[in-house]
């Protein structure tokens, strides 16, 4: 079963009578006869193949699955914000979005291009707002559009999360964790966590999205991530997000074998500062650290040529040329062990970066989503 397979009628009724305890109860809040909710409830547990309540003397006692679905359900319609939408209209809108035209969008879900356009215009006069702009072949994201769609896509993980508790509890493990790895996670950190993890979840799919925070961070907070692995931001980005610190990483200057600077022992501040880096973009925590190295010596902060947050493009720009660098040990174990690359010298004991789990404020993890999180944990203290 798919997300769109729900009916979100179908959803909204079994929420309430969930929450009420009985049909009748339900039919009151809602405004339906009781035969359609019963009709509702038992095309939902038809689809899903799961019993979704216990019928007794007093009303509708929901079961484990029940009461999963009703959670989810919750959340996902709380997000969507208006019973006057259908799911026909919350996929065409996403697939829209996500093609960038309705040709796109035709073309990713295979259905016919007039029944998306009405199916998006429909949604418009249902919220009472322009979501699209037409230009040329494509089309673009109002305001209000963008609005609706990060709230449609957060919606959308709540559906999937419901699909793969309800599959666990059919004893069928399924699903996916979408991860968004940043440059410090991606040596040792998230490689061994996934091991770990699939090992004992071997039905769950590890879905890895590379790039900087601020690549990352949107589709976190669009609910197309579910978390993300690397250096936490101080402060936190923004009051709907939560990070959860791992580990500290202390930074190495790093250079090729051969550099000038390998001949003195222990370079100082200002002998490093005679050289041009390659480092990350402003912004970011390894800048900042980086700078106030240089500042706290009282030493002017050096140029930087090249801004990078590439380790593979690092290292190359720095195996031919007097670059140096600021990396994590990790980060160039292999280089360093082969004898490509060196350490200069250890940087100052409050140059750090913090290393842990960024997630959407309210996120709710499925089972085998916390059990990640738990992976993570237990490689960040091997490390």
């Amino acid at each position: 079963m798919r997300y769109w397979d729900f009916n979100l009628r179908h959803l909204r009724a079994h929420a309430i009578v969930a929450r009420a305890g009985s049909i009748s109860a339900a039919a009151r809040i809602i405004g339906l006869t009781q035969p359609a909710i019963t009709e509702a409830l038992a095309r939902l547990e038809d689809r899903l193949g799961l019993a979704l309540f216990d019928r007794i003397p007093s009303g509708m006692l929901p079961t484990e699955a029940g009461q999963l679905l009703a959670a989810r359900a919750d959340a996902a319609l709380a997000h969507i914000g208006s019973p006057r939408v259908t799911m026909a209209q919350f996929r065409a809108l996403l697939a829209v979005a996500e093609g960038g035209s309705y040709a796109g969008a035709s073309l990713a879900t295979g259905l016919a291009e007039p029944s998306l356009h009405r199916a998006v215009h429909d949604l418009s006069v249902a919220l009472r707002r322009t979501l699209v702009e037409r230009r040329g072949r494509s089309v673009v994201l109002t305001a209000g559009g963008k609005r609706t769609v990060r709230a449609f896509r957060l919606a959308r993980a709540e559906l999937a999360a419901a699909l793969s508790e309800l599959g666990t509890l059919r004893g069928r493990e399924s699903g996916r964790i979408a991860i968004g790895a940043m440059p410090l996670s991606r040596a040792r950190l998230l490689p061994g966590a996934i091991t770990a993890f699939h090992r004992t979840h071997p039905g769950i799919t590890a879905a890895i999205v590379e790039g900087s925070h601020a690549e990352l961070i949107e589709p976190l907070r669009d609910g197309e991530l579910d978390l993300l692995v690397g250096a936490l931001r101080t402060p936190e980005a923004g009051g709907d997000v939560v990070q959860q610190p791992l580990f500290d990483d202390h930074p190495i200057v790093v250079s090729r074998a051969d550099h000038p600077l390998t001949k003195a022992k222990r370079p100082d501040i200002a002998a490093l500062a005679r050289y041009p880096w390659t480092i990350a973009a402003p912004g970011t925590p390894l800048r900042a650290q980086w700078e106030k190295m240089f500042a706290d010596a009282g030493v002017a902060v050096p140029e930087v040529p090249v801004e990078c947050g590439s380790v593979m493009t690092i290292r190359q720009i720095l195996l031919e040329s007097d670059f140096l660098t600021l990396l994590s040990r990790d980060q160039v174990s292999v280089e360093l062990e082969a004898g490509w690359l060196v350490k200069l010298c250890d940087t100052p004991p409050g140059l750090k970066r913090t290393i842990g789990i960024t997630t959407r404020t309210g996120w709710r993890p499925t089972a085998a989503q916390q059990a990640f999180l738990e992976a993570l944990r237990n490689c960040a203290e091997t490390l």
